[in-house]
C-alpha cells in the first residue's frame, strides 16, 4: 500500500472540515506525523483515508491517461532540442 502524506489543509479538503478540526482528526487517529522540509506538518493517511483519497481522485473524472500524453510529448519535445553532442556534455559534467 502506497504511503500518502498530507497537510492538515489537504486533510481537511479530504475530510471536508477545517484545518483544525483535521489535526484534532490525525491526533484522534494517531496517525504519524513529520514536519516537512517546507515546514508543513504531513501526516500518514491510514487504510481509511487512503481508500477515501483514492475514491475521490477516481470521481474527479480525471484524465490521467492524456496527462501522461501530454508529459510524454512534452519529453519527446525536450529531447529534440537537444543534439546528441550536448547530451554527452551533460553526462560529463555531472
Amino acid at each position: 500500500m502506497p504511503q500518502i502524506w498530507m497537510t492538515y489543509d489537504e486533510l481537511a479538503t479530504l475530510s471536508g472540515c477545517s484545518a483544525a478540526e483535521a489535526r484534532v482528526l490525525a491526533l484522534h487517529l494517531s496517525l504519524d506525523r513529520r514536519k516537512s522540509r517546507d515546514g508543513n506538518t504531513r501526516v500518514k493517511l491510514d487504510l481509511a483515508l487512503t481508500a477515501r483519497f483514492f475514491a475521490s481522485v477516481r470521481e474527479a473524472g480525471f484524465d490521467l491517461d492524456s496527462a501522461i500524453e501530454a508529459l510524454q510529448a512534452t519529453h519527446r519535445q525536450m529531447a529534440e532540442l537537444l543534439t546528441p553532442n550536448e547530451v554527452h556534455g551533460r553526462r560529463g559534467m555531472a
